[in-house]
């Protein structure tokens, strides 16, 4: 029977020089490989429909104007103006896409026909420039939820997190599985972003604002949830906002979270690191202990609030259950609602957090958020 690699630690010793070794490209290639050697007929699905369609233009929410872009890939020549989109009636908290709409093209098809695509954006804010992933539900253009919004769930992949985010790859089976879960009952159908994490493979950046280093911290707060609001049906409020990552990604999710209590709402954080320990801080104390998710819950306490929630994910058969178990005992009060779940048999790779998430994690989440509401908006 084919092994899966297990999914290197994300966060492994520095190199001489800082540079820490990147296996998840190995990681993520074995991955796919295993993916099409499953079954019978797995490489002819693969080649005949999981790249049909790739690279063509993509325009989610069918009740929305698309892209302005010729069929040259080009500015649109000019033409009729496109019709308004319908206007949201009896919930306040609903918000429009705001534009200036992406260009998004297709990077893979699911089984269900949803797509996964691809954009390169410029944050206005941090003033770093990344590729950006997308996924919507069906649900998103089906028409009796032309007037709502839609929960998001801003994903964050381990390791370097650059130049691929991980979560993008169907093998993987994050969009599936939530899918699965909206049929089941257990699933709010997420819109789904997922962002490059770090601006190249040679350091981690911990998601902050490091002095003297690209802004990854207002990328992740603020120029990724602006693109997702300028893209698609959101809410206004916190409630429709939430983050999972895996290792690093989950650090920086939960730290992002207690920062900014009052944009997000919850994260699944998965075999996840709880303090800062990227070699860059180094002469900055004072910035890293802005970053760092202890000082944060501990600040949000003595604040009184407002709620988060803290979902942690961890495989019986990987470390850092202890570093999880003891934040939740000196943070895990007050407005700090944490969980730990427990993956039989889990490791420290992706498809283990799926099926964490599969068995319990998605429902946790999708019972904290607000979901889309049909006809009434």
């Amino acid at each position: 029977m084919h092994q899966y690699p297990q999914q290197p630690s994300d966060r492994e010793p520095e190199r001489a020089g800082g540079r820490r070794t990147s296996r998840r490209a190995r990681w993520i290639g074995a991955g796919v490989v295993g993916a099409l050697l499953l079954g019978g007929g797995g490489f002819a699905a693969y080649e005949n429909e999981w790249f049909d369609g790739n690279g063509q233009a993509v325009s989610f929410g069918k009740n929305h104007a698309p892209a302005a872009t010729g069929t040259d890939g080009g500015p649109a020549k000019k033409g009729p103006t496109p019709a308004a989109p319908p206007t949201p009636a009896g919930d306040p908290d609903v918000q429009l896409p705001a534009g200036p709409r992406s260009e998004f093209k297709q990077t893979t098809k699911l089984d269900d026909g949803t797509i996964i695509a691809k954009t390169r954006l410029a944050g206005p804010k941090s003033g770093f420039e990344g590729d950006v992933w997308v996924w919507a539900p069906k649900e998103y253009d089906d028409p009796k939820y032309a007037k709502s919004a839609f929960p998001v769930l801003i994903a964050l992949p381990g390791g370097n997190g650059f130049p691929a985010n991980y979560w993008s790859d169907r093998s993987l089976g994050l969009q599936k599985a939530i899918s699965e879960g909206v049929q089941a009952g257990t699933s709010l159908p997420f819109v789904v972003i997922m962002p490059v994490l770090n601006p190249d493979n040679k350091y981690y950046y911990d998601g902050s604002d490091i002095p003297g280093q690209p802004r990854m911290g207002t990328w992740i707060a603020e120029d990724v949830p602006d693109f997702a609001r300028a893209n698609f049906r959101t809410y206004k409020s916190r409630d429709g906002w939430a983050f999972m990552g895996s290792s690093s990604g989950a650090f920086v999710g939960m730290k992002t979270l207690l920062q900014y209590p009052d944009r997000f709402k919850a994260v699944i954080a998965s075999g996840g690191e709880i303090v800062p320990d990227s070699p860059l801080w180094k002469g900055h104390q004072a910035e890293m202990d802005a970053n760092n998710p202890e000082k944060l819950a501990d600040r949000l306490i003595k604040a009184g609030g407002p709620d988060v929630y803290i979902n942690f994910q961890i495989g019986t058969r990987e470390s850092g259950k202890d570093r999880m178990t003891k934040f939740v005992q000196q943070y895990g009060q007050g407005p700090v609602k944490t969980t730990i779940r427990d993956i039989q048999n889990g490791e420290h790779n992706g498809w283990h957090y799926v099926r964490g998430m599969k068995e319990g994690s998605l429902e946790w989440v999708s019972k904290v958020l607000k979901g889309p509401r049909p006809e009434a908006g």
